[in-house]
């Protein structure tokens, strides 16, 4: 055999041997302990390339070796799967350990709780203001959110769903609220296929501004379908609703916590004292119970309601009845009688 052939095959011999010695070297190196000493935890940011965290680990000593770290995830294939997040690094932990987290995506877990009965003014304020979450929707309006967030157009008053949501560090609040949109459309169309028979909605979006109504009206569980079947008998009879929540509404920043008659005589579109049929959007946020009890109202002949006073609802069928409700327990002028 030429001495130039058999040269060339020991050094491709010594070049596998160096490679299966490397990587015997780097899976013993990986299943070691981390130079840990008590849980650390370290934060990945969105597009950081692997070298870049490597390294920064290594400076906070959370690895003693940035390049073998490097290396080992090379090896395994993995150096651009590790997603963004917050991660906790336990004592004891390996570098193997670590970066199967990081692929995982098995980040420290935060959650934002997203409050029923509250506008979409009031979700974008809160979502601003929530730790570890980075505010990507700038002064988003309801009226453009959707829009913003690639979802359609229109208004989006009513139309995320009000849930805990979990997110890991350095998330977009645009995520937060795509999942709450989706979850939503998810309850109201599961809801809608098993709607009552007889119910004077054109479509699954009437019945969501109806239980946006309801859910403004009571927060007691025992009084939601009896709401409903009020609103949705004024409904089928052509009447004025009547609902003060969304009077309220429609006023906005003008309303000052005192509704007044001036209020119910000034007409808008959300003013159901002066204008006949549902407002044009939902008012709030709305649990799944309101939209279950705008499908499935209660079965009376209940037309009217009045505010006790404790937070509860006296129902009549009769106007003579509800007048004599509203003297019972009405101490104000009378608006908060429907």
């Amino acid at each position: 055999m030429d001495f130039l052939v058999r040269l060339s095959i020991a050094a491709v011999l010594v070049a596998a041997l160096a490679s299966a010695t490397g990587a015997i070297y780097l899976h013993r190196w990986a299943a070691m302990p981390l130079p840990v000493v008590d849980a650390t935890l370290i934060e990945l940011k969105a597009g950081e390339a692997f070298s870049v965290v490597a390294a920064r680990l290594q400076r906070d000593g959370v690895v003693n070796s940035d390049r073998l770290l490097t290396a080992w995830a090379r090896l395994e294939g993995q150096t651009n799967r590790i997603q963004a997040g917050e991660y906790r690094v336990a004592e004891g932990e390996s570098a193997a350990q670590l970066l199967d987290d990081l692929v995982a995506g098995a980040a420290v877990a935060y959650q934002v709780r997203l409050p029923e009965g509250v506008t979409i003014a009031t979700i974008l304020q809160q979502l601003s203001t929530v730790s570890k979450l980075v505010d990507d929707i700038g002064d988003a309006r309801a009226d453009t959110l959707l829009q913003q967030l690639g979802l359609g157009h229109g208004s989006a008053e009513g139309r995320l769903f009000p849930d805990t949501y979990h997110y890991a560090a350095g998330a977009p609040a645009s995520d937060i609220l795509r999942r709450a949109h989706q979850r939503l459309s998810e309850v109201l169309d599961a809801e809608w296929s098993l709607r009552a028979d007889g119910l004077p909605y054109d479509s699954a979006d009437d019945a969501l501004i109806m239980a946006s109504i309801i859910e403004k009206e009571t927060g007691r569980e025992v009084e939601r379908a009896n709401i409903s079947r009020v609103f949705v008998t004024r409904l089928t009879r052509a009447m004025r609703l009547q609902t003060d929540p969304s009077v309220i509404f429609g006023l906005g920043a003008a309303f000052d916590g005192n509704l007044t008659r001036a209020h119910l005589a000034t007409d808008n579109p959300y003013n159901t004292y002066t204008r006949r049929g549902l407002p044009p959007t939902p008012i709030a946020l709305v649990s799944r119970a309101s939209i279950h009890a705008a499908l499935h109202p209660a079965d009376n002949d209940y037309l009217f309601f009045v505010a006790r006073g404790d937070g509860s609802s006296e129902f009549s069928s009769t106007l003579s009845q509800h007048t004599a409700a509203v003297r019972r327990y009405q101490i104000k002028d009378g608006h908060d009688a429907r």
